[in-house]
Formats: C-alpha cells, sequence, structure tokens
C-alpha cells in the first residue's frame, strides 16, 4: 500500500505535467519551467515515498523473523 509520500508525490508529479504541458502550448517559458520543477520534486518525494516504505517492510518482516 503506498504511503503520504508516494501519494502526494504521483498527485504533484501529474500537476507538474499538466502545468509544463500548458507552458509549451501556450509559450509561457515560466509555465513550463515551474512544471517541470513540480514535476521533478514530485518524482523525488514519490521515490524516497517508495523507499520509506520499503525500509519499513523490511523492518516488519526482519521483526517477525526474530519472533519465530
Amino acid at each position: 500500500m503506498k504511503n503520504h509520500d508516494e501519494m502526494h508525490g504521483k498527485m504533484r508529479e501529474a500537476k507538474g505535467r499538466v502545468k509544463e504541458a500548458a507552458g509549451i502550448v501556450t509559450g509561457n517559458e515560466r509555465l513550463e519551467d515551474e512544471g517541470a520543477k513540480d514535476r521533478r520534486s514530485g518524482h523525488n518525494e514519490e521515490s524516497i515515498g517508495r523507499a520509506r516504505r520499503k525500509l519499513g517492510e523490511a523492518i516488519e518482516d526482519l521483526g517477525d523473523k526474530i519472533k519465530r
């Protein structure tokens, strides 16, 4: 199950893609750059969230193995 960081990052990445595309279509470089920045930030946030989730799962698995 995805965590908050993964979901927020995914939404931010999608928002950035829309802004970037709107900037390209309208010729607005500032909007395009802002969208690209949001897209990259969202991707990074999602990656951090995924790593955090996998680390948590690994710790839980280790705890389960220790209990046995």
